[in-house]
């Protein structure tokens, strides 16, 4: 390994890399939101952003850790390993309206930043792409299958309508809920009958009753996805899919056991059978490591960032597993000045606006600027 030149000059050569791919992370960014793609599905996507690494000298496989729509680009094999995460699953019905556009360009522009000074810095540079981070916890899947293991430093950056260095989330489980009851005439022989949809009933009454006594950080919050198909017979089966949502991790399964027992107190009273099952892993709430959100802190101010907020958690991300495993970091950057939020239409526009386009690079050079100076502080 060569010597390094001084931490300053090689960080001004990293954001000229990074501004010379200027154009084409742009494009991708527009291409990715152009052609939305929800959890598990990303394949284009994923295609789109391995093939930009692949024509950057990075060694790439995908499929990747047992996930047809994830991959991992790799490029350098010094000691320091930091892996920038890409994200670029879209949202049902609303496409980019959490802008992951602007995570996938902005991991693959940091990586492409590093590349050139990876074995001076002596890193091993890695792009982990991460699909269904909205639905599925994909990242905690990858991190099952040793898709972080040996990572030293993990680190992505997510579009926000605030800035904030710190983010925390809320740890969130999810809750499939099926009711079997008995079928029957609800005039002839409505005594025969056993009622899935009052299960259900009964179960979400308890529920609003148990909210009161909840710690004001915790959230229940589901839908109705089945009860019964017509109004003259007794339905026999009822379906809900519910998420539950806490502070820390360590809460999630008090919260998960008070809500079951709601679900089973609604099969007592009626005489229904239920079924309970976890559709997907839990999120967990992110913590991000000291160290790297100080060097972020400095980095963002000198790219000339907005002061960030302090803020309590205030959404869910399945990074957060990772960080539990792997130093991490997940800043978000501000792309509407708090005009709008994601998962609304008019986010989704905002993710391909000029003010996003600052972000992605920002973030880019941001990424890059935190792993040379870990790399250069040892």
């Amino acid at each position: 390994m060569t010597a390094a030149p001084p931490a300053d000059a090689l960080k001004q050569a990293v954001r000229d890399r990074v501004l010379a791919h200027r154009g084409e992370l742009l494009a991708l960014s527009r291409r990715l939101h152009d052609h939305p793609e929800t959890a598990f599905e990303e394949h284009r996507a994923a295609a789109w952003c391995t093939k930009a690494l692949r024509g950057h000298g990075f060694t790439v496989t995908a499929p990747a850790y047992g996930l047809e729509t994830a991959f991992d680009a790799r490029l350098g094999d010094g000691p320091l390993t930091v892996a920038l995460v890409c994200e670029y699953d879209a949202l049902p019905g609303l496409g980019h309206a959490c802008g992951h556009n602007l995570i996938a360009a902005a991991g693959i522009g940091s990586a492409l930043g590093l590349a050139p000074y990876a074995d001076q810095l002596g890193l091993t540079v890695r792009v982990i792409g991460a699909p269904a981070e909205e639905r599925g916890a994909g990242k905690a899947l990858l991190l099952e299958a040793g898709a972080f293991d040996a990572v030293d430093a993990a680190m992505m950056v997510h579009p926000c309508p605030v800035e904030v260095a710190d983010f925390r989330s809320f740890a969130l489980g999810t809750l499939s809920v099926r009711y079997t009851g008995r079928a029957a005439h609800p005039s002839l022989n409505p005594h025969e009958g056993r009622n899935a949809a009052d299960a259900l009933t009964v179960a979400q009454v308890a529920i609003g009753l148990l909210r009161q006594h909840l710690p004001p950080q915790w959230r229940v919050h589901g839908i109705t996805t089945a009860a019964g198909t017509a109004p003259n017979v007794i339905p026999d089966s009822a379906g809900a899919e519910y998420e539950i949502r806490a502070s820390a991790a360590e809460d999630l399964a008090e919260l998960r056991a008070r809500v079951e027992d709601c679900f089973r107190a609604g099969a007592l009273a009626t005489g229904c059978e239920v079924t309970l099952t976890r559709p997907e892993p839990d999120y967990l709430d992110m913590r991000s490591d000291a160290r790297l959100l100080a060097l972020w802190r400095a980095n963002a101010a000198a790219l000339g960032r907005p002061e960030p907020v302090e803020s309590g958690p205030f959404a869910c991300t399945d990074m957060g597993n990772v960080s539990h495993l792997v130093p991490s970091i997940h800043p978000v950057l501000d792309i509407t000045g708090g005009a709008c939020a994601p998962h609304e239409a008019e986010f989704a526009e905002a993710a391909v606006g000029p003010r996003a386009e600052r972000a992605l690079l920002d973030g880019a050079v941001g990424m890059a600027w935190t792993a040379v100076d870990l790399a250069v502080g040892g």
